[in-house]
């Protein structure tokens, strides 16, 4: 089987980046990383997120600035050249939406890479696998947006390739010793055994092997979030008890083992803590040099206020609370579909060979791969569902394990060598040439792909999708409107806007130039305004506070003379209802324009309630022949246009009458 499906389905997810996917999954993939960036790097106005308030930060900075951050920064360096030199406007909203999920795009990669040195390392099939998982919409759309959770999935591929190596490494080594053990033991040559007993202690000291990338990884995953101990905790055990039983591992090994990563994690947590401190306020570089420091004044500790937050169900209960099997029966079939109910099944049959003692032989080793794939799949699943706030994203990180285990679920791979001739100047040689074969099951690789394009064309493309067009919109309105002008925008039953596209600069100070003479010095007043009005609302409401605000800048206006521009946005399934509500208060919508595609599940397009025929709409009964043709032809047409019109985000002018 060759490579070459797998590179067109990673230069997909390149291209999908680029492209952009204007999907929009969570607010969070905004305004945990994006939001804050922009306001700090290029001082614009954004919503900052209650996570990285300074009184109780939960969030630590480095390792999201590093992924999202950085790329800000390099554009914001970069863009005045490119101006000058090209003309060219480098800071748009699509490259402040692309660059960020470009290094995001990047660093999915190392998922592919560890499955890879994972396959080689224990001679598995490495060409399945990698396609399988390139081909899933978690790689081409969680993967490639800016989520803390992508960021997790990546140092959690890391880790299990860490400690796998290990663990061929120790097997290795351990089989080697125990085999010069069983040839001194049975040699009677004093020289021989002398010979062996030589080579026993020149083996290699494995038992705290990668030991410093261990502890460094697992300590930035926890600094990223701490829900990483769940992912992290089967990976570290099975590193940990590595060759025990054996005549040459004991306990003290594998409490030495532990001691090892401790200290090896405390210069990562050191330099994750100081940073944070610094960066939340905490420490300052008069306080260090002064040496003016105590550890309860001037260190914040990120991880521990994460798990101080949530460990109070009233604070989950603020981002809404789940049933606890929803990772299971939901989140998991949601993500994996075929794949996921595979996993859910294998385990399914391990708790039952468990609880009746049923062919205790055929389960997964302690000290196998394959044990290892299935901790690491089971155990964080289970650990986080104790947790009543589950949303999919929060186990991307057992795409790894779940694909090395289950792949052959979709596809098989038989290996068979053929003999083949080759004739050269000198007669023929006969060489040796491998083949592999595919026999794919074809229901469920069917199932497989076609749940992940569907998947990827409604988050990548659909859901929420009107939004990011709306930004772009409003960011050509902002800049070119007149001076001293505001504009206002409503919405609701939409996810959050995302300011920072606007590139809003309310900060920085002007200096006004009177026949080539400086004047006076000012500031850019603020001329953006938006109320969000969530999806619980209805549409009365939405009318009245549109109604309230309208009187508002209609108050200012006449006060000082500042011009204004009412907008609302909403799924254009709840466009009509807006309209009703609005006339009654004397307001007037004018649709400026509809972006298509996007669905909001908090107002869904509605499929029933349409006129089936013309009595239900009030018209005479046509001829036979028009009969048919207004049934099978125009009432789809029809009831079609009314559905697709649905799919649409509205933007309205309103003014008052």
């Amino acid at each position: 089987m060759s490579l070459v499906p797998y590179w067109f389905l990673a230069a997909l997810r390149i291209g999908l980046t680029l492209i952009p996917q204007i999907g929009y999954i969570h607010p969070d993939e905004y305004f945990q990383s994006v939001e804050v960036f922009s306001g700090d790097i290029y001082n614009t106005a954004t919503t900052r997120p209650w996570e990285f308030n300074a009184t109780f930060p939960i969030r630590s900075i480095a390792l999201p600035y590093l992924v999202v951050g950085l790329p800000l920064l390099l554009l914001k360096n970069i863009a005045p050249f490119i101006s000058l030199w090209f003309g060219v406007n480098m800071i748009t909203p699509y490259s402040m939406l692309v660059l960020p999920r470009l290094s995001s795009c990047l660093l999915s990669f190392v998922t592919d890479t560890c499955l890879y040195k994972i396959c080689r390392i224990y001679s598995q099939n490495y060409r399945s696998r990698l396609l399988t998982l390139a081909s899933s919409y978690v790689l081409l759309v969680y993967g490639t947006r800016t989520f803390s959770n992508s960021i997790e999935m990546a140092l959690c591929s890391l880790l299990i390739y860490l400690v796998a190596e290990s663990m061929v490494r120790s097997d290795r080594i351990l089989y080697q010793d125990e085999y010069l053990q069983e040839c001194y033991n049975s040699s009677s040559n004093i020289r021989d055994r002398v010979k062996f007993h030589r080579l026993r202690l020149s083996l290699p000291w494995h038992t705290f092997s990668n030991a410093a990338a261990i502890a460094t990884v697992t300590s930035l995953g926890v600094f990223n979030r701490p829900t990483f101990l769940a992912f992290a905790f089967p990976a570290l055990f099975f590193w940990l008890q590595r060759g025990l039983g054996t005549k040459r591992i004991s306990l003290w090994d594998f409490n030495m083992r532990i001691l090892v990563l401790a200290l090896c994690s405390v210069p990562t947590v050191a330099s994750l803590v100081a940073v944070d401190s610094f960066y939340y306020g905490y420490l300052t570089w008069d306080e260090l040099i002064q040496r003016r420091v105590t550890l309860g004044n001037n260190f914040v500790v990120t991880p521990y206020n994460f798990i101080r937050y949530n460990m109070n169900s009233a604070n989950l209960a603020k981002h809404g609370l789940h049933p606890r099997f929803t990772h299971i029966l939901v989140n998991v079939p949601l993500l994996y579909n075929v794949l996921g109910f595979a996993g859910l099944i294998a385990f399914l049959h391990i708790v039952f060979r468990l609880i009746f003692n049923k062919n205790w032989s055929a389960l997964p080793r302690v000290q196998s791969v394959i044990g290892l794939m299935t901790a690491c799949f089971i155990v964080p699943i289970g650990l986080l569902s104790v947790f009543p706030h589950q949303e999919p994203r929060f186990i991307i990180p057992c795409t790894l394990p779940l694909v090395f285990l289950h792949s052959q679920r979709i596809r098989h791979c038989t290996e068979h060598k053929n003999i083949v001739e080759k004739h050269d100047l000198n007669g023929f040689k006969v060489f040796l040439k491998k083949d592999i074969e595919m026999n794919t099951k074809d229901r469920l690789l069917a199932v497989w792909y076609i749940v992940n394009i569907v998947c990827t064309l409604f988050y990548g493309f659909v859901h929420q999708a009107g939004i990011y067009p709306l930004m772009e919109h409003l960011s050509e309105e902002m800049a070119a409107k007149p001076r001293l002008t505001t504009i206002h925008m409503i919405t609701s039953h939409i996810y959050p806007l995302p300011t920072s596209l606007l590139r809003l600069d309310y900060s920085q100070t002007y200096t006004e130039f009177l026949d080539n003479t400086p004047g006076s010095r000012y500031r850019r007043a603020r001329d953006f305004f938006t109320q969000e009005m969530g999806s619980s609302v209805t549409m009365g409401t939405v009318a009245i506070n549109m109604k309230k605000l309208a009187d508002l800048c209609e108050s200012q206006w006449k006060q000082k003379r500042l011009k204004y521009r009412l907008y609302a946005a909403l799924p254009s399934s709840m466009a009509d209802e807006l309209h009703v509500e609005a006339l009654r208060l004397n307001l007037t919508m004018e649709l400026i324009k509809v972006f298509y595609p996007h669905v909001s599940t908090e107002a869904p397009p509605r499929f029933l309630g349409f006129p089936s025929s013309s009595a239900e709409s009030g018209e005479e009964e046509p001829l036979l022949n028009d009969n048919i043709f207004q049934r099978y032809v125009r009432i789809p047409l029809k009831y079609f246009s009314v559905v697709s019109h649905q799919l649409g985000l509205s933007l309205f002018r309103v003014t008052q009458f």
